[in-house]
């Protein structure tokens, strides 16, 4: 009898420490499944691998069986693992919700709104019109996050995002706000010293600025122009759109940028190989903020500063590059990158 009391404390003890087991350590696991490495998912976390797999072990202990296969090639959900990923998913989602209803419950026009875009669109189109926006709305603070790292809407890393790629989640809102338009450009010092290319195969005595970033296939430049590889004609690789920009408009080679920046004023001559690329760029939020004034009017502001109607340089048809300027003027005179340009070397 005192036997089976002892068994009977020890599962019970065991029960506690499973329902006792930290959410911080059920999001680690998540970002263990997500990235299925201890390496990159505590890079993305902040932490130390060493950190997070003791977390990993510490809950693994808690619950009582093993959450991954562990190997050089890195971690596989076991069968415990695959099971119980739904159920902390599920957890995940409805605590996400409660900090979004919270964030919405005053339904006025005040409190923060963050909203996360691509650098390029950030930093040359939104954040100019955000200080007139401001100008008008003074209770709404616009958190502005310019990164090319995608934000995950779902997961509270932002309340607004506009993208690249649409989310599949079914809990969010997406729209497709517009399309950039993305052709090869020089500078006039670049065109003087080299001359520029008449076909793809004259690139090879020229120069590459080439932008990287998560968001952005690395294979889609030599894909597009129809090279097996650009080996030797890269000079500078970057992971920023401010820096392809400056690149290219301080004579470092031909760029391949959104068509908006010389309609905006850039001076940059564009380059007629007969290839052209786009991106659509997609708002996405979270039906939460439906009812939220505040996001409602920043929502409303972003539809219309890319409202292509408005600015024929996010229609879906693409117009030469030097057909868009005059049909930009309005958009320059008001918001215009004329002298907008890199520093000087010394």
């Amino acid at each position: 009898m005192q036997q089976v009391l002892h068994r009977g404390a020890a599962m019970m003890q065991h029960h506690e420490e499973a329902l006792n087991a930290s959410w911080d350590d059920l999001k680690l696991f998540l970002a263990c499944a997500k990235f299925k490495s201890f390496r990159n998912a505590a890079e993305e976390l902040g932490l130390t691998s060493t950190t997070l797999m003791r977390r990993i072990d510490r809950l693994e202990e808690s619950i009582g069986c093993k959450l991954f296969l562990r190997d050089q090639s890195g971690l596989t959900l076991s069968d415990e693992g695959t099971a119980m990923i739904a159920d902390v998913t599920h957890m995940e989602r409805h605590a996400f919700n409660v900090f979004r209803r919270a964030s919405r419950a005053s339904n006025d026009t005040s409190g923060t709104v963050r909203v996360a875009v691509t650098e390029g669109p950030g930093n040359f189109w939104i954040l100019p019109r955000l200080i007139d926006f401001q100008k008008t709305y003074r209770k709404i603070t616009v958190d502005l996050r310019c990164a090319m790292e995608q934000a995950d809407v779902a997961r509270l890393e932002s309340d607004i995002a506009i993208q690249l790629e649409p989310p599949t989640n079914p809990d969010l809102i997406v729209a497709k706000l517009g399309r950039l338009h993305i052709y090869p450009f020089v500078s006039k010092e670049y065109e003087t010293l080299y001359g520029v290319p008449k076909t793809l195969a004259e690139l090879q005595n020229h120069r590459i600025v080439k932008q990287t970033a998560p968001q952005i296939d690395d294979t889609a430049y030599a894909r597009i122009l129809g090279l097996t590889s650009l080996e030797g004609i890269v000079g500078i690789k970057t992971n920023s759109s401010v820096g392809a920009l400056y690149a290219v408009e301080r004579g470092a080679g031909i760029g391949f940028l959104p068509t908006v920046a010389i309609a905006l004023g850039v001076p940059l001559i564009a380059v007629d190989l007969g290839v052209s690329h786009h991106a659509d760029l997609w708002l996405t939020y979270h039906k939460e903020f439906r009812s939220s004034e505040r996001h409602k009017i920043v929502v409303d502001w972003l539809r219309r500063i890319f409202d292509p109607k408005t600015y024929p340089c996010f229609r879906d048809e693409f117009i030469h590059p030097n057909e868009l300027v005059p049909m930009m003027t309005a958009a320059r005179e008001g918001f215009g990158l004329t002298g907008y340009a890199a520093a000087t070397p010394i």
